[in-house]
């Protein structure tokens, strides 16, 4: 005992973790009967605040600045690519100029006046459908005034959905190419083969409203995804209509000739406005 109470800084040590301890248990039953912290502890809490708040500004000044810098970059990014796209829009109406010209004159050298890919295009809006007939049938609000014949085909999303059968002055109805009537004028259809040749069909119904490519000859050298579109050698339709995609190549139910299903490119489930093109064609 002599000992440690010779040893003065052992001693030290001993009472400042007492104090402290003290300090620190009387500061907390004084909190604790207190509705309000001590003068001195408030005024050092205020300090801290205050401290705190002028160390915090400049440090959220220098991030919203690197924050500001890098939305800036992002912003300057985002507008070189928009521009790299505009001229590159730009570029590609000046080539279909330079093309369409082109085509004129070729036109004008051989003498001729149309091919099968020219066409002209009316809008309409579908005005009547009817439920007993909703893959079949649909009335459009335009008619034999606005140049529509009987045959034409009639586009809606993208692609191919049908073709006008009747015509009247202010109307006209659109048979789908989802129609199961036998008797429908089929599309000629035309897709590129893997070996870049062209196989020729026709777009036919089967089972329970499904497109098929048939009559299609050397039709297992066409790849699932296949665009399909039509060759211009039936009816009214130009060449160059997207009809489709094929989607699976299997046999029939003879297995005597392969079955090529398509997926239709067009919206044949509620199609609100069509395009009716209109070949120009010299007959």
């Amino acid at each position: 005992m002599k000992k440690f109470l010779q040893n003065k800084k052992l001693l030290s040590v001993c009472i400042a973790v007492i104090v402290i301890f003290s300090i620190i248990g009387g500061s907390v039953s004084l909190r604790n009967k207190r509705s309000t912290p001590l003068v001195v502890q408030s005024f050092g809490n205020d300090i801290v605040a205050v401290g705190a708040r002028i160390v915090d500004f400049p440090i959220g000044l220098v991030s919203g600045s690197f924050n500001t810098v890098h939305d800036l970059l992002n912003t300057q990014n985002e507008n070189n690519y928009l521009k790299s796209r505009v001229t590159e829009l730009e570029q590609t109406k000046t080539r279909n100029a330079s093309l369409e010209a082109e085509n004129r004159q070729l036109k004008e050298a051989l003498k001729v006046k149309k091919t099968l890919t020219d066409f002209d295009m009316i809008n309409a809006s579908v005005i009547s459908r009817s439920p007993d007939s909703w893959t079949d049938l649909l009335v459009i609000n335009k008619g034999a005034t606005a140049g529509l014949k009987k045959n034409m085909a009639v586009m809606s999303g993208g692609g191919v959905i049908g073709r006008i059968i009747e015509v009247s002055a202010a109307s006209a109805k659109v048979e789908l190419i989802t129609a199961t009537d036998k008797s429908a004028n089929r599309f000629a259809v035309e897709a590129e083969a893997t070996n870049g040749k062209k196989v020729h069909g026709i777009i036919t119904v089967i089972g329970n409203k499904t497109l098929a490519f048939t009559q299609a000859i050397d039709s297992k050298k066409l790849k699932q995804g296949t665009k399909i579109y039509t060759s211009g050698m039936g009816g009214n339709s130009p060449k160059g209509l997207l009809v489709g995609k094929v989607a699976t190549t299997t046999h029939d139910s003879f297995g005597l000739s392969d079955l090529i299903r398509i997926d239709p490119a067009g919206e044949l489930n509620d199609p609100s406005v069509v395009t009716v093109i209109k070949r120009t064609v010299t007959d």
